[in-house]
C-alpha cells in the first residue's frame, strides 16, 4: 500500500502555514508516522506528491521506543508518539500537525519548554528527607511513567501556554511528592496544586485517553485528594 503524508509545514513560527503531501510505501506492517518521516527526510532528492522539490520535514524525536515524549505530534486529528502510530492502523491518507497548544518553532516542531517551567514553578522536587510508604509504591512506579509529551494538553479545553492552570502534566509528580512528603510538610506543596490545578480543572478527562503511557489519572488524583484531606488510604 501507498500512503499519502500530509504534513502542515512552517518555516518559522510567525510565517503563514501551508501544507505538503508525500508518497511513502512502507517496508513492512510494522512502519510507523516515525518511520515514513525519517524516510522521507533521508530521500537523495525529496519531491513531494507533484514532482516538486521539497525541503526536510523538521520533527523532533529521541529515543523511538516511546520512552522520551519528543516525537508528539497531531496525527489525524490525534495526539500521539509518531514512533507508537503504525501506518498499518490509520487510513492511506495520513495528516500530520504540530501540537496545537504550544508556540510553533517549524513545521512540526514545538516549543514545549512550558512544561518544565511549570513544574519548577510548582517546585516539584523530592523533600531531602521523603517518608516513603510502601503503600505508595504504585503511584511512585506509574508516576515515573510520565513523558511530559504534552498530549494530554493539547486536548485540555482549559489549558493555554503561560496560563495559570498547569494541567494534567504536573499531576503525577505531584501525586508522587505529595505522597513522600510528610504531613505536616504538605501545606505548601497543596496550595500550590490547587492554585495551578484543581482549582481550574474541570475534570472532563479528554487527557486520559491520549496518554501514551495510559497512565490512570484518575488514580493520580484519587491520592492527591486523599492526601489533601489528611487521608492515607492504601
Amino acid at each position: 500500500m501507498r500512503y499519502i503524508i500530509t504534513v502542515s509545514r512552517q518555516e518559522r513560527g510567525s510565517d503563514e502555514r501551508y501544507t505538503q503531501s508525500f508518497y511513502y510505501e512502507p517496508k513492512d506492517g510494522g512502519d510507523t508516522v516515525a518511520t515514513a518521516l525519517s524516510a522521507i527526510n533521508e530521500r537523495e532528492t525529496p519531491t513531494d506528491i507533484n514532482g516538486k522539490p521539497a525541503r526536510r520535514i523538521e520533527w523532533e524525536c529521541g529515543c523511538l521506543q516511546k520512552k522520551c515524549g519528543t516525537c508528539a505530534m497531531i496525527v489525524c486529528g490525534r495526539p500521539r508518539l509518531a514512533c507508537e502510530a503504525r501506518l498499518s492502523d490509520l487510513s492511506e491518507e495520513i495528516v500530520l500537525k504540530p501540537l496545537r497548544k504550544f508556540p510553533v518553532v517549524c513545521d512540526l516542531v514545538v516549543d514545549r519548554s512550558i512544561l518544565f517551567r511549570n513544574l519548577g514553578n510548582m517546585r516539584l522536587w523530592p523533600p531531602d528527607e521523603p517518608e516513603r510508604s510502601g503503600g505508595y509504591g504504585e503511584i511512585a512506579f506509574e508516576s515515573s511513567e510520565c513523558l511530559q509529551c504534552g498530549c494530554c494538553l493539547d486536548v485540555c479545553p482549559d489549558f493555554r501556554a503561560g496560563g495559570g492552570f498547569f494541567g494534567m502534566s504536573v499531576v503525577p509528580t505531584a501525586a508522587r511528592l505529595l505522597a513522600e512528603t510528610p504531613e505536616a510538610e504538605r501545606k505548601e506543596l497543596l496550595k500550590r496544586f490547587k492554585e495551578h490545578f484543581s482549582d481550574g480543572c474541570v475534570r472532563c478527562f479528554a487527557c486520559k485517553n491520549v496518554c501514551p503511557k495510559h497512565i490512570d489519572i484518575e488514580k493520580m488524583l484519587a491520592c492527591c485528594g486523599g492526601l489533601a484531606a489528611g487521608r492515607r488510604e492504601k
